[in-house]
């Protein structure tokens, strides 16, 4: 399978890439800083932005499927997620690649989650607005689009070897679950993928 990545030098971008390479799929991986990501076999770097629709193109010209391990980075780069996702919706029209597995973020939703407390959801809304309404309406975007879709809404990532051992939930995350590894948000999203699991939902991951 021929894999685009667009946010292959994070966290979980880095863990898809691995993967990726490991199970034999061609990469063709989007990355600001090309040097991040040294030569491998079957890797295709190009440099680039993800508000850049033709490295966008790029990247996806060949692609059978899209991978977007892109965080918000709230005033760095506001917008950055909804403006790549209407880049990558773009591209894979043009390529007519249909499947596209997307990270989001539970947080961006907490208000809305019947089981979450009310002191949480009075203060992660204002403490990280910017961020979550770039997630929001990266998740608007990507819905209206005709694509095969899944945005993988994790909780707080916290940096830890994956166990591939986790729950899931439609939507909101799985009672008392607040946090996640990126590598098992990765793993959730190679399963995803190649078992084609979670078309056009947003399943929440927690330990």
């Amino acid at each position: 399978m021929q894999i685009a990545i667009l946010g292959g030098t994070g966290g979980i971008g880095g863990h898809l890439l691995g993967w990726a390479l490991e199970a034999g799929h061609s990469v063709h991986a989007l990355a600001r800083h090309p040097e991040a990501l040294p030569h491998r076999p079957g890797l295709t770097v190009t440099g680039g932005d993800a508000l850049d629709a033709d490295a966008v193109a790029e990247v996806t010209a060949r692609a059978d499927a899209v991978l977007s391990a892109l965080g918000p980075r709230g005033a760095r780069s506001p917008g950055l997620l909804a403006g790549a996702a209407a880049n990558i919706i773009a591209a894979m029209h043009k390529t007519g690649a249909r499947r596209l597995v997307c990270v989001s973020a539970a947080g961006a939703y907490i208000t809305s989650d019947p089981q979450a407390g009310w002191l949480i959801k009075a203060i992660l809304p204002r403490v990280l607005a910017r961020q979550f309404a770039d997630v929001q309406q990266m998740e608007n975007v990507i819905r209206t689009s005709d694509l095969d879709w899944t945005l993988v809404r994790a909780t707080r990532l916290v940096n830890r070897p994956g166990t591939g051992r986790y729950r899931v939930r439609p939507d909101y995350p799985p009672p008392g679950g607040r946090t996640i590894a990126r590598a098992d948000v990765a793993h959730f999203m190679a399963a995803a993928l190649t078992e084609n699991n979670w078309p056009r939902a947003a399943p929440a991951l927690a330990y």
